[in-house]
């Protein structure tokens, strides 16, 4: 069963906390690893995101249609959506020196995926605990506390960074159509 944060979710303020220096290279360091098979990497966690959050290729017109992990992974579509989302992250990750820059590429991201996209903003945060699962699967054994904990301080700062950008932007989040009730009810007199 998918699950999903409640609607109360993109109104809680994630902490966006600057990294340090040890954390940036221990995030570095990991990043490196992965990004050397990117297209492979961002496949794997797109076809996880999906598998485990179908509600997420609602906005695929592409894939929204596929089921199966096996046909995902062989999509030309999904395979060229995958390195955009591994290159804006290794844009992310190789600037963390720059704050600005990540500031700016970060709004890029909201931005379009507020406006032209129309992206619920909780999916960042549940695409980055995917991320941050097939890392650690992938270093199971080379994933020390302090680098999970820098990476789940990343994940704040890009979830932080993407939301201020909704805000900006006037984002109202999509609620479904609830049914209303009628205006006037029967009369039950005698």
């Amino acid at each position: 069963m998918e699950k999903v944060p409640g609607e109360m979710e993109i109104e809680r303020r994630e902490r966006s906390e600057e990294l340090s220096e040890a954390e940036r290279k221990a995030v570095q360091a990991t990043w490196a690893r992965l990004y050397a098979n990117c297209e492979d990497v961002g496949v794997a966690i797109l076809v996880r995101f999906f598998v485990n959050f179908p509600s997420a290729k609602q906005y695929f017109s592409q894939f929204k249609h596929m089921e199966e992990p096996l046909e995902m992974e062989r999509s030309p579509q999904l395979r060229k959506h995958a390195c955009r989302v591994m290159g804006a992250l290794n844009t992310v990750v190789e600037n963390l020196h720059d704050p600005d820059k990540v500031s700016s590429v970060l709004a890029l991201v909201g931005k379009a995926h507020a406006l032209k996209h129309k992206v619920e903003p909780m999916y960042f945060k549940i695409l980055s605990g995917v991320i941050l699962e097939v890392i650690a699967e992938e270093f199971a054994n080379d994933f020390p506390p302090e680098t999970q904990r820098a990476w789940a301080k990343l994940r704040g700062l890009i979830y932080s960074h993407v939301t201020a950008t909704y805000k900006e932007v006037g984002w109202v989040q999509q609620v479904p159509n609830a049914t209303t009730p009628p205006t006037t009810l029967p009369s039950s007199g005698p």
